[in-house]
């Protein structure tokens, strides 16, 4: 496996996202881009990244704040995730730049897709709505609601969403709306509802149901068997 910085620039901001290869070779390879929750590119998405490469992916954990911008208390982290929450557009083209600097790569092949945590699962799904030219997104527990505002035309990438059931973050009414928003746009999607499972259900660190927020080991192990299953289906050429 071999791991490289993924520079690239949005709004004359440097960003920095991680390249994992699976192997030394120049054979063009799908790929997967790994978009963070609200904490910025971390050991998470890295490792989820490096998770991906070991399926023979050519991975990468984007960047969506800035070039070694981390939060490291609630406080900061929502104070890096809420102005681009506020401005999806802005947000979109920070994801769309990581998307490029990751298909400009000689061993990209042209079926790319996106997998997203939380803040990230809200990402992908942008992703989808913009028409980033993806195969396919899958959102971990990720924020559901629409941007005010059309991205982009949209296109026909294929939308998995994986939710906690009790998630506090994604009321039913917003798994409502979701429903009813990509219906109305005729897309291909799904939503697996993991009964008794908070946010933050694949994160092992993960310890405050007083706030909504735990892992949950079984939905952990589903939601990725899902996850793999669907990227298998939509990066081959038979998917």
């Amino acid at each position: 496996m071999l791991e490289a910085p993924l520079p690239y620039e949005v709004d004359g901001k440097a960003f920095e996202g991680l390249l994992v290869r699976p192997e030394a070779s120049d054979t063009p390879k799908a790929a997967v881009a790994v978009c963070h929750a609200w904490g910025g590119r971390d050991g998470f998405s890295e490792g989820m990244a490096r998770r991906l490469a070991a399926e023979g992916y050519l991975a990468c954990a984007l960047d969506a704040y800035g070039a070694g911008v981390r939060g490291t208390t609630p406080e900061e982290n929502q104070a890096l995730m809420a102005p681009l929450v506020a401005d999806r557009a802005a947000l979109f083209r920070r994801l769309t730049a990581g998307l490029e600097a990751l298909r400009a790569q000689p061993d990209c092949d042209h079926a790319v897709a996106a997998i997203g945590y939380c803040f990230g699962g809200l990402c992908v799904l942008d992703l989808a709505r913009g028409g980033a030219g993806l195969r396919g997104v899958v959102s971990f527990h990720g924020l559901l609601h629409a941007p005010d505002q059309p991205l982009g035309a949209g296109d026909d990438a294929s939308i998995l969403v994986l939710n906690g059931h009790d998630d506090p973050m994604v009321p039913p009414s917003a798994v409502l709306a979701f429903a009813e928003e990509m219906t109305l746009a005729k897309r291909d999607w799904q939503l697996h509802d993991y009964g008794g499972a908070l946010h933050a259900f694949t994160v092992p660190e993960a310890n405050a149901p007083e706030a909504g927020v735990a892992y949950h080991r079984k939905a952990d192990r589903r939601s990725w068997a899902s996850a793999t299953a669907f990227l298998r289906e939509v990066l081959t050429p038979e998917g």
